[in-house]
């Protein structure tokens, strides 16, 4: 599909997405003290899926996009690697948004196989649903998802199907590419709807030179999303919400829910 076609997420899809938007926002108002105290970012908890994928890869750990991801910019689907510093990408806000920086990170081949961490997790055409994503899209596996309000790291979400660790085929080269906004937001790659980079130590990716060099006194950092990351901390979240927070919201597991829900699905498209 080309930009010139594509400068909106297909209809359907976006407007199931605008909708967990508006349930988004519904959400936090409840549980966003909750989950400033519940999820402290250095804590783990067992994925979704029992098994998980990686470790210490992903949305905070200086990998992101596969080389060649498409993201939704103000003037249609992009490539990645030809984003630049200043473009514009579109929000699930409904804002578009300045790139202040691009990390990057690239990983070559030593030996007969990929270190885990380094192995990209493909998310299936349709995976999600009947529109989402709307091409394979390929994250490191500890970036997330945006789902039903909650952000998942997408290794939690591994079935071995229509969600998977896969290396495309002929590559020698893995090359991921991260995005830094002035705030952690969710946009949209391949269709589907991701977290931006939050912020952390720019020395985590090979370019982090030109951070230092264009942002002298900044400490790499981005306003955090007002989302609780279902991957990390889950037991104490769900502990305080066991403690009486039920009465006030719906006390389940997105995250597990989300896993069964997709592998269900796999299995249904299955030929």
């Amino acid at each position: 599909m080309s930009a010139s076609n594509n400068h909106h997420p297909r209809s359907p899809a976006r407007r199931h997405f605008m909708g967990a938007s508006a349930a988004f926002v519904a959400k936090v108002a409840g549980i966003a003290a909750l989950a400033s105290i519940a999820v402290p970012p250095s804590s783990q908890a067992a994925p979704g899926n029992g098994g998980g994928w990686g470790g210490g890869a992903g949305g905070g750990k200086g990998h992101c996009f596969l080389k060649g991801t498409r993201v939704l910019t103000s003037r249609g689907e992009a490539q990645i690697e030809d984003l630049r510093i200043g473009d514009p990408v579109k929000t699930m806000r409904g804002e578009d948004l300045p790139i202040k920086w691009i990390g990057r990170n690239t990983f070559r081949r030593s030996g007969a196989s990929w270190p885990k961490m380094v192995v990209p997790i493909r998310v299936s055409r349709f995976a999600i649903d009947d529109h989402t994503p709307h091409t394979d899209l390929y994250l490191s596996p500890g970036h997330a998802l945006f789902i039903d309000g909650f952000l998942m790291e997408v290794r939690d979400l591994v079935n071995g199907t229509s969600i998977a660790p896969v290396v495309p085929p002929d590559v020698e080269t893995i090359e991921y590419f991260q995005i830094l906004l002035n705030t952690q937001e969710v946009i949209w790659a391949e269709g589907a709807p991701v977290e931006t980079f939050a912020g952390g130590n720019p020395d985590l990716f090979t370019n982090f030179v030109e951070y230092k060099r264009l942002y002298p006194d900044d400490p790499c950092s981005a306003v955090p999303l007002a989302a609780p990351n279902l991957s990390r901390g889950r037991a104490h979240l769900y502990a305080l919400l066991g403690l009486g927070a039920s009465y006030f919201i719906d006390v389940r597991d997105p995250l597990q829910e989300a896993y069964e829900q997709f592998a269900a699905r796999a299995e249904e498209l299955a030929p």
